[in-house]
């Protein structure tokens, strides 16, 4: 039997059960960060009894567990993240979090299942398989730098570097089933402001003693703004948010210091760079013309996903050969939301698409999107998101990608 007679789509739905328990053991049991010791366990035990090599990270809970094809021939890395968000679940279903504060309401859980389920399905196969897979179950993605530290340790590349990498996130917001992708940027890069404004402080009744730092801080806001508008770049974007602002402690008193925490997003590390400088600057020089002074605080995050082009025709051409035209959707723009398979992507060739997972009788641009606490999906997706892992390492062992 060869590669183009297998019904993918078929075997992962006759796999659904597994998914689907997988996925809801995980659900009611979020745990955050790069520590995930109960949902480490439930991957080991979903993948226990296939012939896998298993290595552990000794730094988070992540395992890399290797599948050695029929032949010689490359290596492709397909990836699931498992950590959850600090949240309140509001979802009323029956499996919903156990845990107060906790959901997984990014499709984490639904990600582990379906990777757990397509390592199934590979190994079924390993007589067709020309080279290596690696499964990437990792923690961390939700702001731990998951991805990064395992790639940083060297259990990726233990046994044999991947020659390509694939993931999927899961998208309430798009019709159901469909697997869509761009060549080029797909996600931001998210870095985080700390700003603070120091004045001094003083009685309400007489300012003119004092230094107020609080109308300094709201002109700083406006400042930054202009400085989108006016010294970045259209067609290389930012979005710059200030999320925060914080001062004081009653009316009648002028405050000592006024903080601001900003979002910056941005695609490339040129517009990356000159926003931290025009930030930078614009907080000390608004500062100055008032006689105070700026802190600023720089955290960089994830930098920027981008797909190589080639590795997404070829997923382009995997999907619609497996599940038929309109499979695939060709996004016309990349999201300002950030992910750290980017760390992935800057190291090896491929690609990061979205899974349409809206729910049953809902509008998906209606729908609550990730990170919301009434976040649910249509679980018959998940077969073809498993379905879509083997599809991709099928077409890439069986061919490259240019």
């Amino acid at each position: 039997m060869t590669y183009s007679k297998i019904d993918l789509l078929a075997e992962a739905e006759a796999l659904q059960p597994r998914t689907l328990d997988l996925r809801r053991r995980i659900h009611q049991l979020p745990e955050l960060g790069n520590d995930l010791p109960e949902t480490k366990k439930l991957v080991m035990e979903a993948i226990a009894g296939l012939d896998l090599e298993i290595r552990e990270s000794q730094q988070t809970s992540g395992i890399v567990a290797t599948l050695r094809g029929g032949a010689p021939g490359p290596t492709i890395l397909l990836r699931g993240d498992m950590d959850a968000l600090p949240m309140q679940e509001e979802t009323g279903l029956e499996f919903a979090s156990k845990i107060d504060g906790r959901m997984h309401s990014c499709g984490h859980d639904a990600h582990t299942s379906m990777l757990a389920t397509a390592a199934h399905m590979l190994c079924a196969h390993r007589g067709r398989l020309k080279g290596d897979i690696k499964f990437m179950f990792q923690p961390g993605e939700e702001g731990y730098k998951g991805a990064k530290i395992m790639l940083d340790e060297g259990i990726v590349a233990a046994g044999g570097e991947p020659d390509a990498a694939f993931g999927i996130h899961v998208d309430p917001r798009r019709p159901s089933g469909i697997i869509g992708g761009r060549a080029g940027n797909m996600l931001a890069a998210a870095d985080t402001y700390h700003i603070k404004i120091i004045g001094t402080g003083g009685h309400a009744a007489r300012p003119h003693d004092a230094n107020d730092p609080v109308p300094v801080a709201c002109q700083l806001v406006t400042a930054l703004q202009t400085v989108v508008t006016r010294r970045i770049n259209v067609w290389d974007p930012i979005v710059l948010t200030v999320g925060l602002i914080k001062a004081g402690t009653k009316s009648n008193i002028i405050p000592e210091f006024a903080n601001m925490s900003i979002t910056l997003r941005s695609f490339s590390e040129q517009s990356r760079s000159l926003a931290e400088q025009l930030i930078t600057n614009a907080a000390a020089k608004t500062a100055e013309a008032h006689d105070m002074t700026a802190q600023v605080k720089v955290v960089k995050g994830y930098p920027p996903t981008v797909n190589h082009a080639g590795f997404v025709d070829l997923v382009e051409g995997a999907v619609l050969k497996n599940f038929g035209q309109g499979a695939f959707s060709r996004d016309a723009h990349p999201r300002m939301g950030s992910e750290d398979f980017s760390y992935v992507l800057q190291k090896y060739t491929g690609a990061f698409v979205f899974l349409g997972v809206a729910a049953k009788g809902v509008d998906p641009l209606e729908a609550p999107g990730n990170h919301s606490p009434r976040m649910m999906i249509d679980e018959d997706a998940l077969a073809t998101g498993a379905a879509t892992h083997a599809a991709v390492a099928f077409e890439f062992l069986n061919g490259g990608v240019d």
